[in-house]
Order: structure tokens, then sequence, then C-alpha cells
């Protein structure tokens, strides 16, 4: 008998509050377009947080006090539309450009200890997306000009690409964890492509450009290189991105069944980095969901008002999340019993041996959050 873990129908349904982190105030009496954060990152030992805004700047939080880190602030000539942050801690890199407008797209890289700018050169449209590969030498970037690039984070230099992709838009690039291949999404969600970087080529493509625009959201490669997870529509009309797939990163085909459960769009999604939870979040329906990755089950869903894009922030797990009409960054704890929960179904589907696992877990937790069913004891005794 397989191990199970069952989630009761009275899960978790609502995020805690940590603390907001506030930008400009989002009103004026101009009539003038309220400033919102379009892209949110954070440093790797967690204590710090980036967010690009249209009011063209970068933005870091400490996040022990809340306090912005005023004189850390990047100034940009344009409204910046995607951040990251290096694993090395030393680049905070943004993208940005004029949505309304043939300008050349902005991609810049400010070095956190000196803040010397970096400018890389060559995309004739926005800079949509970006990323940073695992060793932190290659940077990814794509634009409306319908290519992505890859760029020497240390000399600036292109090295890779143009790869010139189906769609007018690039919606997501993600660098794959050995930083041989470049996973590259659509601005429409109907199109996801692979391509190899030393070799220059393509290797792989799923559906088809074509279309307008719609709100990008990342893609995420899985342990191992082994999948790639991606909000993505299949339809043959532009119906707008409902279900999140899982696709083998070799043919590309889907494996194990879809996320489900959004009504509208989704316009946000992030896997975390032990792959054993999935967030997602839906402007239009006005909620943020948590699935257990691999068993596919829906942990909670929050109702959370013009949600745009979201991150989860490691060590203690937490949600931050942006809207669309609020200049500030929402940060909120995961409800216990939904870390709990994912933990043990992690170490279970990942054990595929079963050898015992020994949690310590506090019973009365268990009694109220978990239901288990297993062929032999999995906690001790207290």
């Amino acid at each position: 008998m397989a191990a199970r873990l069952i989630w009761p129908a009275t899960a978790a349904n609502r995020l805690i509050h940590d603390m907001t982190l506030d930008g400009e105030k989002p009103t004026n009496d101009k009539g003038e377009k309220k400033p919102h954060f379009t892209s949110i990152s954070y440093f790797p030992d967690g204590q710090q947080m980036v967010g690009g805004s249209t009011d063209n700047s970068a933005r870091r939080w400490d996040l022990q006090t809340g306090e912005e880190i005023v004189e850390a602030r990047v100034v940009c000539e344009q409204a910046v539309w995607a951040v990251a942050v290096s694993r090395d801690s030393r680049w905070i890199i943004t993208g940005g450009g004029d949505q309304d407008s043939d300008d050349l797209g902005e991609l810049k890289a400010c070095e956190v200890e000196t803040g010397m700018m970096k400018t890389f050169e060559g995309h004739s449209r926005i800079v949509t997306c970006v990323d940073v590969s695992v060793d932190n030498k290659l940077l990814a970037s794509g634009s409306f000009d319908h290519t992505a690039r890859i760029w020497d984070l240390n000399t600036g230099e292109l090295v890779a690409g143009p790869f010139e992709c189906v769609d007018s838009c690039v919606g997501a690039v993600r660098f794959s964890e050995d930083t041989r291949k470049l996973a590259v999404k659509s601005g429409n969600e109907r199109c996801l492509e692979v391509w190899d970087i030393q070799e220059q080529k393509l290797d792989g493509r799923v559906g088809k450009g074509g279309g307008h625009v719609l709100p990008d959201t990342p893609v995420f490669w899985t342990t191992k290189d082994r999948s790639i997870v991606a909000a993505f529509s299949f339809k043959a009309t532009f119906e707008e991105p409902r279900t999140i797939y899982e696709f083998d990163s070799s043919t590309l085909e889907t494996v194990g069944a879809p996320f489900e459960g959004h009504t509208r769009e989704i316009t946000g999604l992030v896997l975390s980095f032990d792959c054993a939870l999935l967030a997602s979040a839906s402007h239009y329906d006005n909620t943020i969901k948590l699935w257990a990755f691999e068993s596919r089950q829906l942990l909670g869903s929050f109702g959370v008002h013009n949600i745009h894009t979201l991150i989860l922030l490691p060590n203690p797990r937490r949600l931050a999340y942006t809207t669309f009409h609020r200049s500030s960054i929402h940060i909120c704890y995961i409800p216990y019993d939904v870390c709990i929960f994912t933990a043990c179904i992690h170490l279970l589907s990942t054990n595929s041996s079963y050898r015992p696992l020994r949690l310590y877990i506090r019973m009365s937790l268990i009694a109220r959050s978990l239901y288990v069913v297993l062929p032999g004891p999995l906690f001790p005794p207290c």
C-alpha cells in the first residue's frame, strides 16, 4: 500500500499578515498613472527584498525592520518591469522600458557593494523578463522585440542569441539548473520553447504564438531539470490561461495532472526551490492558491483583491505579493499547517523506497491538520 496524505476539507483558509512594504503614495491630484510594483525578488539570505516599479526605480527593503534602504535605491530612465538578484548577492538586475513606444529597452545590473551600474545594449523594445544563472555568470533577458538574449554578467557582452522567438513578446525566461538550456515562454502564455545555449539552437517548442499580450508569469525548472512548470493555454482561440502544466523538459509533453482551479486568467506563479509547494494567483478571480506540487492537492485558496505577482520567501516560509492598484508589497506567513503538510508529503513523494521518516511534530498539530494513511508508523511515539 502506497503512503498517502489526505488534506482535510477544513484546511487553512487565511494568510497571516507579517508586514507591508510601502513605496510612493499611489494617488495624486493630476490624474497621472498610479505607480505600482511590477516585479519582486529577494536576497538569498532572506534579509532584504527588491521591488521594481513603474516609477522608474528598484527599491530595497530591510526585512527585519520593514524599512526601505533609501540610499540603495536604483534609479532607471524608464519603468522597471523585471528585477532579479544574483545568487551570490552581488548584482541587482533591472529590465524595463516604455510599453507604449518603440524606444529601446533598458537592461542594467547594479553592483550591490559599490553601486556601480552596468548597461547591456541590444534589445530594441521593452525588456519584460530577466534571469541569472545558478553560477552567477550569465544573464538572460526577454523583450517585446521577439528575442531572448544571454549576456556575460561580468563583461556585459552578448554571449548567445538573439534567439528569435515565435511570439512578438517574450514573457518569461529561465535557465536550467545546469545552465545548458533556456526556457522561453511567450507573453500570450501559448508557446513554450527550450533553447540549447551552447549550440544556440531551438531544442523544442510546444504551442504557437500570436494574439494579444497578457500579464506575464514565470516559468520554472524542477529538480535536476526534469521538467518545466508554466501557466499555459492550449486553446486554439486566444483564451486566457487558467491552468498550470508540468512539461517534460526533453519532449515538452505534459506530465501528470494539470493544476486546475482558477476561474480566470493566472497572473502570478511561483514554485518553491524544493519543488514541494506551488503558489498561483489570479487578478481576475481575486485568489491566491497553494498546491502540494507532487500530489497536485489544493491546500488553500485565499481571497486577495487585484493580485498581480507573487514570490515565496524561505526561512520561515512566507509569501510576498503585489497588487495592480497599490504601490506596496505585502508579506504574509503561510499557515503553519500548510508548511507541515507540504514538508510531509514532499518527503514521502521523494522517498520512493519508503524508508521510515522520523518527523517530530506535536501530536496536537497532527490531529488538527493532518490525516495520515500509511503502511507503517510514520511518527515516533510521544
